[in-house]
């Protein structure tokens, strides 16, 4: 229930500030869809929304769920951001982001007992699903064509909040995205 009560409060903040925008009598879109390649490669699907408030910043949602346990141990991460544009196009060229990461992952668990003869033992456990949520920033390029094509490369680097006693309190984010504006 927590859960939930998080998605649709991440979902009513990315709606409501898209709703603060610039009104532009132009006929520019303001809409972009990006899927990951670099994700699909590893095991994952990700796709990207992203509303463009002006020609300088945007918001986005990114979100990408795990397929594939053998390379990856990430079940899911749901991704609001807002990017901040430094080209010369219209919401193009080189960015920075702020990010929140609402992250699930998969993780080994090492506990160490001791023998009755001294010897010490390591057991591993393996716990799915356990949750997070990160913040963080990051940077890139998009490159957007005449007709709305876009190639975008990111990366970005953040910390989990509360599983602080965890091996992945670090977090990347990042990838090569083909996608179209409209």
């Amino acid at each position: 229930m927590k859960f939930l009560t998080l998605i649709l409060t991440i979902f009513m903040t990315v709606t409501g500030l898209a709703q603060n925008g610039d009104i532009r009598l132009d006929s520019t879109k303001n809409h972009e869809i990006k899927l990951n390649g670099l994700f699909l490669i590893l095991g994952a699907a990700e796709v990207d929304y992203q509303y463009l408030l002006n020609d300088e910043s945007a918001l986005g949602l990114d979100l990408m769920i795990g397929f594939d346990d053998y390379d990856l141990d990430i079940n899911y991460h749901i991704t609001p951001y807002y990017r901040q544009y430094f080209g010369k196009k219209y919401a193009s060229g080189f960015f920075v982001e702020g990010f929140a990461m609402l992250n699930s992952t998969n993780d080994y668990v090492d506990y160490q007992t001791n023998g009755q003869d001294g010897s010490i033992y390591y057991d591993y456990i393996y716990e799915e699903n356990i949750v997070d949520l990160a913040v963080g920033i990051g940077t890139g390029i998009k490159i957007l064509t005449k007709r709305g094509f876009i190639a975008e490369l990111d990366l970005g680097i953040g910390r989990n909040l509360f599983k602080k006693d965890r091996d992945f309190t670090i977090i990347g984010k990042g990838g090569l995205q083909l996608g179209y504006r409209f």
